[in-house]
C-alpha cells in the first residue's frame, strides 16, 4: 500500500483509539463528532482489509494486527508532531507546564521530596502528577505524551523505549532501632548468615518492578526467609517495622529515607545480592521537547551518580 492512499487523520483516529477503546471518548479527545470518528474508523477498514478494532463488554478491543500497528504509528505520529513543534522553546522560570511521572511507591518516597524542591527553587510554576508504573496502559501512555517520563527498576520499559542510568543501589536490611539484632550486628554493620536466617521477615511484592530479583537471588543462595509478613508495596513498611521485630530486605536509597522518620536502623546483607539499576525512561515522541529534555536534564542532575 502507497501512503499516498492513507489520510493522516484516519491514523490519528486509530491512534486516539489504541488509547481511549471507546469512540465516542476518541472522538471527543480529538474534537471529533462520533459520527466522523466511526467513519474513519470505517474507511480506514476498508483501506487496511481488517476490521482492526472489535466491539466488547469492556470496550473497543484492537485486533492482532492493529496491535502490530500500534507502536509504529506512535513513533511516527510523535516523530512528525516533534518536528513541527522543533522551534517550541521551554523557560522554567517562567513556565507552568504540568507534567506526569510515572513511578513505584518507593521512587515516590525517594524522587519526589528532592525533585519538588528542586521545582521550587528553578521552576515555581511547574506542576508535577505522579502516576503508577502498574499501569498495563504505560507503554500506551508514554507512547501518545500522557506521560513524560518513568523513573525506577522497570523491566517492562527496557525495549522500545529511550533510557538513561541515573544510579545502582545495593540492597540492605532494615529493622527498628532497639531491634536486638541491631545491637548483635558485625563491627562491619553485617547481620550473621545465622542471625539473618533465624529473623522474622517482611516481603513487599512491589508489582511492576524488578526489584522481585532480590527474592530470586536469595533462594538461588539458598536463604529460605521466614516469612511472616507479604506487603503488595512500601507504604506500611516502615510504620511495620518501626512497631515489630520484622525485618526486611530492601533498596538501600529507600532506607535512607525511611531511618529516621521511622526510627530504623540499616545493616549489611551477609551475602552479596546484585544492585538494582534505576533509569529514567522516555518515549521517541518527548526526546526532543524542550520541556522533556529539561526535566530529564534536572532528574539527572539532582539523582545521577554526580549529583545524588
Amino acid at each position: 500500500m502507497k501512503l499516498s492512499q492513507i489520510d493522516l487523520n484516519l491514523l490519528l483516529v486509530f491512534h486516539q483509539l489504541l488509547i481511549d477503546r471507546r469512540v465516542s471518548s476518541a472522538a471527543t479527545s480529538l474534537g471529533l463528532s462520533q459520527p466522523a470518528a466511526s467513519n474513519a474508523l470505517r474507511r480506514l477498514r476498508q483501506l487496511l482489509g481488517d476490521a482492526l478494532f472489535l466491539r466488547t463488554p469492556q470496550g473497543m478491543e484492537p485486533t492482532p494486527y492493529a496491535l502490530q500497528l500500534a507502536e509504529p504509528v506512535a513513533l511516527a505520529l510523535g516523530t512528525l508532531h516533534t518536528a513541527l513543534n522543533e522551534r517550541a522553546s521551554f523557560d522554567p522560570a517562567t513556565s507552568s507546564r504540568a507534567f506526569t511521572l510515572a513511578m513505584t511507591d518507593v521512587g515516590e518516597v525517594y524522587f519526589l521530596p528532592v525533585l519538588m524542591d528542586a521545582l521550587a527553587r528553578t521552576a515555581p510554576g511547574v506542576t508535577l502528577r505522579a502516576v503508577s508504573v502498574t499501569n498495563p496502559a504505560l507503554k500506551e501512555h508514554m507512547a501518545s505524551g500522557q506521560v513524560d517520563l518513568a523513573l525506577g527498576l522497570l523491566p517492562q520499559l527496557q525495549a522500545g523505549f529511550f533510557q538513561q542510568v541515573l544510579f545502582h543501589q545495593p540492597y540492605v536490611c532494615l529493622m527498628r532501632d532497639g531491634h536486638a539484632l541491631a545491637a548483635r550486628g558485625a563491627p562491619s554493620g553485617t547481620l550473621s548468615l545465622v542471625d539473618f536466617k533465624a529473623a522474622d521477615h517482611v516481603q513487599v511484592e512491589s508489582a511492576g518492578t524488578g526489584h522481585s530479583r532480590v527474592d530470586e537471588a536469595l533462594q538461588r543462595h539458598g536463604l529460605l526467609r521466614r516469612i511472616r509478613l507479604t506487603l503488595p508495596h512500601f507504604v506500611a513498611l516502615g510504620q511495620v517495622l518501626s512497631s515489630t521485630d520484622l525485618i526486611a530486605t530492601v533498596p538501600e536509597r529507600y532506607a535512607q529515607r525511611a531511618v529516621q522518620p521511622f526510627g530504623l536502623t540499616v545493616r549489611h546483607l551477609p551475602i552479596a545480592l546484585p544492585d538494582s539499576a534505576i533509569h529514567q525512561f522516555w518515549h521517541a515522541r518527548l526526546h526532543r521537547d524542550p520541556g522533556c529534555q529539561w526535566l530529564r536534564a534536572l532528574v539527572a542532575s539532582t539523582f545521577g551518580a554526580e549529583g545524588s
